[in-house]
């Protein structure tokens, strides 16, 4: 079975995130999901967690503990990704588990794919510019989505391309 990594950031959107995992298990993709630690706040874990049947992951295991029992990824996916995490991403930092995984998979090939949530004060400014064109040079893929005015993502939050996500997903992991 494959497996894809979902990784959640704090927008709006990953209230419904539970969507994606469905996506992927009905795609019949296993699906395991990070969380950073603002998108943990965002996203209901409780049913992530009972939709995918694994823990959702906010941070690193603390020394001495065993290795998580999580079998490697065919995919990756960052959704909602913020404009903060795409810059993070971009310039090498990995402040939260979340960040710190979503970086060893681009480095290790591992197809990437982002899914950005971000309104157009952040996106038209040069560090996010940069920072797109930074990780497609590393190979990730971007899911295009129009941006919001600031303050009006609420009210698109439901209208998120889950399932666009996943079969972009299952795509670019086999070719």
């Amino acid at each position: 079975m494959k497996v894809v990594y979902l990784i959640i950031c704090g927008a709006g959107p990953a209230m419904h995130a539970v969507k994606f995992v469905q996506a992927a298990h009905a795609a019949g993709w296993d699906c395991h999901v990070i969380a950073t630690p603002t998108g943990a706040n965002f996203a209901d874990l409780d049913a992530l967690e009972a939709t995918s049947g694994h823990p959702v992951t906010t941070e690193h295991r603390k020394p001495g503990t065993p290795r998580r029992d999580r079998p490697d990824a065919n995919a990756v996916v960052i959704a909602p990704a913020t404009a903060n995490t795409i810059c993070k991403l971009a310039a090498g930092i990995a402040d939260t588990y979340a960040l710190d995984v979503a970086s060893e998979h681009i480095g290790l090939g591992i197809p990437t794919l982002v899914v950005p949530f971000a309104n157009s004060a952040l996106t038209g400014r040069a560090p996010y510019k940069r920072a797109i064109a930074t990780l497609a040079e590393e190979d990730v893929i971007f899911l295009e989505i129009p941006e919001h005015k600031p303050h009006h993502g609420g009210p698109i939050s439901e209208q998120f391309p889950w399932r666009e996500a996943m079969a972009k997903a299952a795509k670019v992991a086999t070719t």
